[in-house]
């Protein structure tokens, strides 16, 4: 019997008046058998896509919120949310109770992974059958082999981030249906980051610099997006040689520069496709707006009339720590202590239009989310450099990032290592790497610096910075066992 498997189709691009294009809504047009579906450039094209598309699903998750939450709500960012849901997950009580039939809430939603094995599914089918397909379906061989490295890619990607969310997670390499029928233990984080870089070096050997469609640069993968997917799975594994490789080669490729940190250049990172960017998932207006998003949830007042007060709070006396030079230009350019109570605004997401000016209705956010970018790989390298030995190349780049903000150079207030960390805090906040940032400086460099209201180090080292699987997921796979300090609590 043919097995029918449903292909989302994605429109591919609008120009918007600031020139930039970007990725639709994407709908799901026919169910084609495998039989008569994988014949065409195009068909092979609408596969790869749609990787893309359910990528971006699973990091839109819990109302837009997904990739922020997992990155930045639980880190020293956020002291506390208006929210009740988000409030919960902000203090790291990540096992509420949430009733199965409650599937909008956003723990359930952020604790069960099979949004990202969907992902991993449609990366699967595009291994599988492109190479079956005909050569002569295609423009040039190469064409085909391209597809098939995105598809690599984004299946690395997948393993990788929920290596860091979850750590231990099954491993499939094949394509299966229906993909939630699948009981699988999960594999151990070495195993699953091994997978990741076994994706990532096959990656590598069939991307390129340019994309088949230079419209797609920054929206798809190339070898930019794969090294700087590099550079971060090698510094999550400590192994800060091969960090360093990737990172030099994405920072001497002349594909990326700095973009300018006054508001309104700065800003123009958010909208996506800028100078910066090297991987970013595109977000069409409208759909982030029915999602809410960040720019929902951070802002308020003369940035989001919709709130006198933010959802997220971030607390003023943070900003002024971490900040503590008034003359930096990403300061002035992206954040507000002055507007009311004792909470900032971050306003790197105020890029927002009403459809009805009078009303106040429907809001429409335009923010791409930056996955990687310049600044980010920048201090990455430095990062690596520091943790090798090489001070003084680690404080050339980090006084690289501080002339472009308008700071003076690095001058040993805090050890390097922690310089080089405060500083990613200042150019990435709210960008979805604090947390995993926090990690990595505790498990590699010893230093502990998350809120110990939130997370202790005892608790750290018994895995709390691990998210638990929601109790949906372990009573559908009996396979599946609890992430380890999870598995010590009531869920």
């Amino acid at each position: 019997m043919k097995r029918k498997i449903l292909f989302l189709m994605l429109s591919a691009f609008m120009y918007l008046a600031s020139g930039c294009s970007k990725f639709l809504d994407i709908e799901p047009v026919s169910s084609a058998t495998d039989e008569n579906f994988w014949k065409t450039q195009e068909d092979a094209n609408s596969a790869t896509n749609a990787m893309y598309a359910l990528l971006r699903k699973a990091l839109n998750q819990a109302n837009g919120m997904a990739f922020y939450t997992y990155g930045d709500l639980l880190s020293d960012e956020i002291s506390s949310s208006t929210d009740a849901d988000i409030n919960t997950i902000v203090n790291m009580q990540l096992n509420t109770a949430v009733a199965a039939s409650e599937t909008w809430r956003p723990a359930y939603q952020l604790r069960r992974y099979d949004i990202f094995y969907q992902v991993i599914d449609q990366a699967n089918r595009v291994i599988q059958k492109l190479p079956k397909m005909d050569e002569g379906a295609f423009n040039d061989v190469s064409v085909r082999d391209y597809y098939i490295g995105e598809a690599y890619f984004v299946r690395a990607f997948a393993y990788f981030y929920m290596a860091r969310v979850w750590g231990t997670v099954p491993i499939i390499t094949e394509s299966v249906a229906p993909i939630d029928a699948v009981n699988l233990p999960a594999s151990k984080e070495s195993d699953v980051l091994d997978q990741s870089q076994a994706d990532l070096t096959k990656a590598l050997t069939l991307l390129k610099w340019s994309n088949i469609d230079q419209n797609d640069f920054a929206l798809r993968a190339n070898t930019g997006a794969a090294l700087a997917l590099q550079a971060h799975l090698s510094a999550w594994r400590g192994e800060y040689a091969e960090c360093i490789a990737a990172a030099k080669s994405v920072l001497e490729s002349g594909e990326y520069s700095f973009v300018g940190r006054d508001s309104l250049n700065y800003r123009s990172i958010y909208q996506g496709k800028s100078n910066e960017g090297i991987f970013e998932i595109a977000q069409s207006g409208e759909n982030e707006g029915t999602n809410r998003g960040i720019g929902y949830y951070s802002l308020a007042g003369p940035y989001f009339r919709i709130f006198t007060d933010p959802m997220l709070r971030i607390s003023q006396d943070y900003i002024k720590t971490l900040f503590k030079d008034n003359n930096d230009k990403r300061f002035k350019s992206v954040f507000d202590i002055t507007y009311s109570g004792n909470y900032a605004l971050c306003t790197k997401y105020a890029n927002v239009k009403f459809s009805s000016d009078a009303s106040n209705a429907n809001a429409i956010f335009k923010n791409n989310i930056i996955i990687f970018r310049y600044s980010d790989i920048k201090l990455l390298m430095a990062e690596g450099l520091a943790a090798t030995g090489k001070n003084s190349a680690a404080e050339t780049i980090l006084n690289e990032i501080r002339t472009q903000a308008g700071l003076l150079a690095y001058a040993n207030e805090e050890p390097l290592i922690e310089a080089i960390f405060s500083e990613r805090a200042r150019e990435l906040f709210l960008e979805g790497h604090r947390y995993y940032d926090l990690v990595r400086l505790y498990k590699h460099f010893n230093v502990y610096k998350f809120p110990e209201s939130k997370m202790n180090q005892a608790q750290f080292n018994a895995k709390k910075y691990l998210w638990p699987f929601d109790p949906s997921l372990l009573s559908a796979n009996p396979a599946l066992n609890q992430t380890p300090y999870w598995g010590t609590v009531n869920m």
